[in-house]
């Protein structure tokens, strides 16, 4: 069965809907009707079974992964079709600070120890922000 569209393909104007039909009783009832609005509407029936199965999972990937038999860069990318179709800007990875390795870590840590950083140095390395 096809979704209702949001508005009139010709003219884009409100669509009004006069008839509902019951194919397991055969009733149909006539009059004017406020149509279901989705909670999504820019989204494709695709995209909200994608956003539905992301729920079902709580945003697991992993979960996700095997409740779709698709691979994780897949997944990925609808997710961020279904961000972008939602009127958002998905982030990108390089936005995201690095995690240090345990070794970084423990090199930040070690210069800090020997005087060769300050703390405030010391603190922007480890969340990210800078470059020892």
């Amino acid at each position: 069965m096809n979704a209702l569209p949001a508005a009139c393909p010709i003219c884009s104007g409100e669509l009004v809907v006069t008839e509902a039909h019951c194919p397991a009783c055969d009733t149909t009832l006539g009059g004017r009707f406020t149509p279901a609005l989705s909670p999504f509407p820019g989204l494709s029936a695709e995209q909200i079974d994608f956003v539905r199965a992301f729920l079902k999972c709580e945003g697991k990937m992993n979960r996700l992964e095997v409740e779709l038999s698709l691979s994780y860069p897949t997944l990925r990318s609808r997710l961020q079709d279904v961000i972008r179709a939602m009127g958002f800007e998905p982030s990108r990875e390089e936005d995201k600070p690095q995690r240090l390795s345990d070794e970084d870590r423990r090199r930040v840590l070690d210069d800090l120890d020997k005087g060769r950083i300050s703390s405030e140095q010391a603190m922007q390395v480890l969340r990210g922000k800078a470059d020892a």
